[in-house]
């Protein structure tokens, strides 16, 4: 009986020492990814300002409790003049897991999701289009809050930032490169 209960605590102490941190995670954590690219990888042409210029499909799951509405931007760090917005959306009901590749740049869509401003003066997605010759990196950041957000549709990055201060139940990215 001693023997079987030491390689029992053995093999315990085993896969605790040398089990891979993702075995220790929690299981609903909130994540984001895209099926267009991998975190980290290249983002395909047609999802730049060198193809067709639309967004990519892009999926999240562990949702927290107690989110009232989801937030996602596409922030370019890299850009010569700071950090450059290609993408604010905003409002998304917190049931949603996912947007499709190609959302419409319309101020509002299903549900009330609301477009902001970006860098390009526009609304919607505008793709990554940085000088030749450096790599850039594309933060989508998903922001859970714990209301909706009173903006109208193309507020500015300035009013996204402001409204969202405070509010911020958890916060998750995944990270895309181009380089022209």
């Amino acid at each position: 009986m001693k023997d079987r209960l030491k390689a029992f605590l053995l093999c315990l102490l085993t896969l605790l020492v040398l089990a891979p941190a993702a075995f220790c995670q929690k299981k609903n954590e909130f994540k984001i990814s895209s099926s267009a690219f991998t975190a980290g990888g290249a983002i395909p042409r047609q999802f730049t300002g060198d193809g067709k210029d639309v967004s990519p499909p892009l999926s999240w799951s562990g949702v927290p409790q107690g989110t009232r509405s989801l937030a996602l931007t596409c922030e370019d760090p890299d850009a010569p003049a700071g950090t450059w917005f290609h993408w604010i959306i905003f409002n998304i009901p917190p049931g949603t897991a996912r947007l499709k590749e190609g959302i419409a740049p319309s101020p509002t869509l299903a549900e009330g999701i609301t477009h902001g401003r970006n860098d390009f003066e526009k609304l919607g997605y505008n793709g990554p289009a940085p000088p030749r010759g450096t790599v850039h990196h594309y933060h989508f950041k998903l922001v859970a809050l714990d209301g909706k957000l009173d903006l109208k549709p193309g507020c500015s990055k300035k009013a996204y930032y402001a409204a969202i201060k405070g509010h911020i139940l958890a916060s998750t990215e995944v990270v895309g490169t181009y380089q022209r």
